[in-house]
Parts: structure tokens; C-alpha cells; sequence
């Protein structure tokens, strides 16, 4: 997939998820965006791994934000980790069922994967 159109699908996904409105989580959702942030400028530079040691710290900072989960799927499908970006991408939509970026994201995943897997098993 166009390494523009993933990117871009990961910042749209950062800037569309608001901040959880609970003091409990405001400290840790403001790190978590920052980190979510710092890989999505990374990742525009093309260091994919590094890009998802930053969203790894942002899931563990707030494992409910699903910007952070969403980008950690385009990451891990950037490496060809395919088994943790399906992980990430579910986990993405069950923090935000509603989320159509998130969703689209996980569909393309899917029919990407599937095109592939039908690809080898002829």
C-alpha cells in the first residue's frame, strides 16, 4: 500500500480522537497523544520500527486510545507483522466501534491480507 496514503491515514486518525474528558486519564491520554504524535512524524520519514516503538508506548501509556492502537496496525503492517497489526487494528475498533477511519483502515488490512493469502495458496 502507498507508504502516503497509510501515512496520511494515521495522521487523520490521531487528529479525529479526542482526548478523554476524566482527569484520571488527561495526564496519561496527553502523553500517549504525544508519543502517538512523535511516531507519526517518524513514520513520515519512513523509519517504520521506530514509528512503532512510539505507538507501543503510547498503548502502554493509554491502552484505550485507539488512534494509537490504529497507527500501531499501519506500523506493524508497514514491517509485514500482519498476525500484531490485525491484533492492534481489532483493538483499535473495539476502543471506537464508530470510528470509520479506524474502520476503513482494518478493512483494507483485511482485503490486502486475503488478496495475498489467495495469491500463495493457488
Amino acid at each position: 500500500m502507498d507508504e502516503t496514503l497509510m501515512l496520511f491515514r494515521a495522521l487523520v486518525a490521531a487528529a479525529m480522537l479526542t482526548v478523554l474528558s476524566s482527569p484520571a486519564y488527561a495526564d496519561a491520554r496527553s502523553s500517549a497523544r504525544q508519543q502517538t504524535d512523535f511516531g507519526i512524524k517518524v513514520a513520515q520519514n519512513g523509519l517504520w520500527k521506530e514509528a512503532t516503538y512510539w505507538w507501543e508506548k503510547a498503548v502502554k501509556l493509554d491502552p484505550t486510545y485507539a488512534a494509537a492502537w490504529n497507527n500501531l496496525g499501519i506500523g506493524y503492517e508497514q514491517q509485514g507483522r500482519f498476525g500484531d497489526a490485525r491484533q492492534a487494528y481489532e483493538k483499535a475498533i473495539a476502543l471506537d466501534p464508530k470510528n470509520a477511519l479506524i474502520r476503513e483502515n482494518y478493512d483494507q488490512f483485511k482485503e490486502i491480507n486475503e488478496r495475498s493469502k489467495r495469491r500463495t495458496d493457488r
